[in-house]
């Protein structure tokens, strides 16, 4: 028999990691419009931005602007990813209290993500951590490529260990766990959390699943039954793997939701409002979004 709790934590990651894979360019405005309808639908963490240097990711180039503007809300964390000092300097100027940082748990894809190796990248995380330590704020690691990289590397279970342990001794609060192409099953996942939870606590993990073969949401399944009760999603399923050419990539946050609801586990988030943010979004984007909630909730399959 599958074990569920009674309540996990959806956080939302579309206006990073969704928007930053877009052709599309939103206005600075637009933004604050959507993480803010976002942040009323009660999710506790929305990822509004990236510091990263606007000439890699030039969707995000405006992050200064978007937290300079963007209301803040009671119970609601708003992050933002910090690449080096430099996006350190960035974002402590507008007051961002909740960084991610990032490193791959594949050797080959750090090197063509990042430029840099794995160890090259945990030196980074440890400049920032360092820079930060005293203060209060909320350090995100993720890794990416847990579970296999689409570049002809093995991802080992030591190797993801090795990763996270480095990482929470760095100082790190919360590491997502990212299945960055869609490579997961609801068996890999359950083998690989085995593996990790006799050496990360579990209430240290989060869980970032991408559906680009459909897997997502029996992944979830996987995880809750694991132990782990922090989940990623980005409204819409915005967002796409660029490493597989046509491939959707973010799980819907509202399938997430849908699903979690419908088995009892409560999130605190307003499915009919979050439905309505990617409604939203799917208009200023002018393209249809891969959500099969977003299509269902307005037809006959609403019950």
């Amino acid at each position: 028999m599958l074990s569920f709790p009674d309540r996990v934590q959806v956080y939302e990651v579309g206006p990073r990691d969704g928007l930053q894979n877009e052709t599309a360019t939103l206005p600075t405005a637009v933004k604050v419009e959507f993480i803010d309808r976002l942040a009323r639908t009660g999710l506790p963490y929305v990822e509004a931005s990236s510091f990263v240097h606007p000439r890699w990711i030039p969707q995000l180039a405006d992050a200064e602007d978007v937290f300079a503007a963007l209301p803040r809300r009671d119970g609601v964390r708003y992050g933002a990813l910090v690449p080096n000092m430099h996006g350190l300097k960035r974002a402590t100027s507008v007051g961002l209290r909740a960084f991610g940082l990032f490193v791959s748990a594949s050797e080959i894809h750090n090197q063509k993500n990042l430029n840099r190796s794995i160890d090259e990248s945990l030196g980074y995380i440890a400049a920032i951590t360092d820079a930060l330590k005293g203060e209060d704020v909320w350090l995100r690691g993720y890794v990416s490529m847990v579970w296999g990289s689409p570049f002809g590397d093995e991802v080992t279970s030591a190797d993801v260990v090795r990763v996270c342990r480095k990482l929470l001794d760095l100082g790190i609060d919360q590491i997502s766990l990212g299945d960055t192409v869609g490579h997961a099953t609801p068996r890999s996942v359950a083998d690989r959390l085995a593996v990790l939870l006799q050496e990360i606590p579990a209430d240290r993990l989060a869980l970032h699943f991408h559906d680009t073969r459909g897997t997502a949401l029996a992944n979830v399944v996987a995880g809750l039954d694991a132990g782990v009760r922090v989940f990623d999603g980005a409204v819409g399923g915005l967002g796409g793997c660029p490493y597989a050419d046509g491939a959707s990539g973010n799980l819907a946050t509202e399938d997430l939701v849908q699903m979690l609801h419908s088995m009892g586990v409560h999130t605190g988030v307003d499915l009919d409002d979050l439905v309505d943010c990617a409604a939203f979004i799917e208009r200023k984007l002018g393209k249809k979004l891969p959500s099969h909630w977003l299509r269902a909730s307005r037809g006959p399959y609403r019950q």
